[in-house]
């Protein structure tokens, strides 16, 4: 992408009233406006909220909000012009359930007050492979599952599709050490009873995974707000 065709949509995405770039830092702590009132300012409704981390071009945010008009989504990313793609595809359908915040996932538990959201989707993150030090980059680490535990209901729900299979058994593992509920495992969607409804979605890398062969997997699990999460020891 053309730094040109980068700057344009990072203009258009400063036009979306759906579109928000709080700014936030590591060293200050000041919460987003939007912070507890998601559901009285902004969607102007008690419907929940779902929540896709690391959104990408938004294809589940977009495509969840046009399947449920009675479930308000919100994508997360730092990609400001892969995100537009998602933004503009809900302008240009008039959906009103739907919002976007550009900022990293570690900065989410200042975008959204306790017990604000209802599930969590996360859709072909990068698995940080590599060194060590990396798994706790992992957005289905216990470093990371701590951070939703301060917005998500008790007993959220969390979603994780991915073609890596180091981070589909490393997230079973944490899932096992925890004595997490697991409610859907899959190592094969696509052969699986699960692959219906929003789960034929397909992203920009799902499509990418598949010219290659690679097997989608799925988990489905419960995550308790008040539990201390411990890390598997790699």
């Amino acid at each position: 992408m053309s730094k040109k065709n980068k700057l344009s949509k990072f203009s258009e995405n400063k036009t979306f009233p759906h579109f928000f770039e709080p700014k936030l830092y590591y060293n200050k702590t000041e919460d987003f406006k939007l912070k507890s009132k998601w559901n009285s300012t902004f969607f102007k409704n008690d419907n929940p909220i779902s929540l896709e981390l690391g959104c990408g071009k938004g294809e589940y945010s977009v495509n969840l909000a046009r399947m449920n008009a009675d479930v308000n989504c919100v994508g997360i990313d730092i990609k400001g012009a892969r995100m537009w793609r998602g933004a503009r595809d809900a302008m240009d359908d008039n959906l009103k359930n739907i919002a976007f915040v550009r900022t990293r996932v570690e900065f989410t538990p200042l975008c959204f007050d306790k017990n604000e959201i209802d599930e969590i989707w996360i859709t072909f993150p990068d698995p940080q492979l590599g060194p060590k030090k990396r798994v706790k980059k992992r957005l289905t680490s216990s470093r990371f599952l701590s951070y939703y535990q301060s917005f998500l209901k008790d007993n959220a729900c969390v979603n994780l599709k991915t073609d890596d299979t180091t981070l589909y058994n490393y997230t079973k593992s944490v899932l096992n050490l925890n004595n997490l509920e697991v409610l859907i495992d899959t190592d094969n969607l696509y052969e699986s009873e699960y692959y219906v409804g929003i789960l034929k979605v397909k992203t920009h890398y799902e499509e990418m995974w598949n010219n290659e062969n690679r097997n989608i997997k799925y988990l489905k699990f419960r995550l308790p707000s008040n539990l201390k999460l411990l890390e598997p020891d790699l």
